[in-house]
């Protein structure tokens, strides 16, 4: 069966991957064929059902629950650090209010949390995930909230932090931040499901074990990031919660979609 896995084009995703790019994990007849997208197509297909495998943005999950099951492993997970709003100056929440935030999407997380933390719409316009940074900093636009590894690149490009969405969630919550979960999609049979989880986790595994070689895979997808933030970036969203969300992991996912929408959605992972 041809299992096509998408995930986005940065390294923590591309690290993932490598035990079964590397043909370390063994497939069990499936045959695992990446599908590399940004993270704002990959939630855009989620809702067509496209892929058998993808990762998309937690956000999107709850209109698509019904055709795609949550892996319980793969899950991008911050504590205390998430994406973040840049600007030329720093710019308190209030000023945030008031001014043009360039977004990558308003079907991801990073979207639906920064409404949380300006309290509900403001002036946005959206731009391809890489595109925003350098869009502030050329003037174009005086604010933009990053994803990937714009979180460790924006002083690169003299931008200054304005608020960090993962820090506010700690702050607000007391949890760490979901942002990117990894999911199945339920019509491939139960059996393939599992299986296909399993298969997956062990990717994960064989990455962390040969972490050198991993990491050369994934600095592949980090447009000029160098070794050291690669591994940084790495180490930040492929931890402990990744390998399992455990109680805390999923706690915070029922957190942030209870606070977006209510306490009727029912959340399950594949066991």
């Amino acid at each position: 069966m041809l299992i096509r896995v998408g995930f986005s084009a940065d390294p923590d995703d591309a690290f993932m991957f490598w035990g079964l790019a590397s043909g370390t994990v063994d497939s069990r007849g499936f045959e695992f064929e990446p599908v590399i997208e940004d993270i704002q197509t990959l939630n855009e297909w989620a809702l067509e059902g496209r892929l058998e495998v993808t990762a998309m943005s937690l956000a999107t999950y709850p209109f698509v629950h019904q055709r795609y099951a949550l892996l319980p492993h793969g899950a991008s997970i911050g504590s205390g650090y998430g994406p973040i709003v840049v600007a030329k100056e720093r710019l308190t929440l209030d000023e945030l209010r008031a001014v043009e935030i360039v977004v990558p999407g308003k079907l991801t997380t990073a979207w639906l949390v920064l409404q949380m933390a300006l309290g509900g719409e403001f002036p946005h316009r959206v731009l391809p995930f890489d595109e925003i940074q350098p869009e502030v900093a050329a003037g174009r636009a005086r604010a933009g909230l990053l994803i990937h590894e714009g979180q460790l690149t924006y002083r690169d490009e003299g931008l200054e932090k304005c608020l960090d969405l993962g820090e506010w969630w700690l702050l607000e919550t007391g949890l760490p931040l979901p942002l990117g979960v990894n999911t199945v999609r339920r019509d491939i049979g139960d059996d393939a499901v599992r299986t296909v989880s399993r298969v997956l986790r062990e990717s994960i595994d064989a990455a962390l074990d040969h972490r050198n070689e991993a990491l050369d895979y994934a600095l592949g997808f980090g447009r000029g990031m160098d070794a050291e933030r690669g591994d940084r970036f790495v180490g930040m969203y492929v931890n402990e919660l990744t390998l399992d969300y455990g109680d805390e992991g999923r706690q915070a996912v029922r957190e942030l979609l209870s606070r977006a929408h209510g306490d009727d959605l029912r959340v399950e992972w594949v066991e």
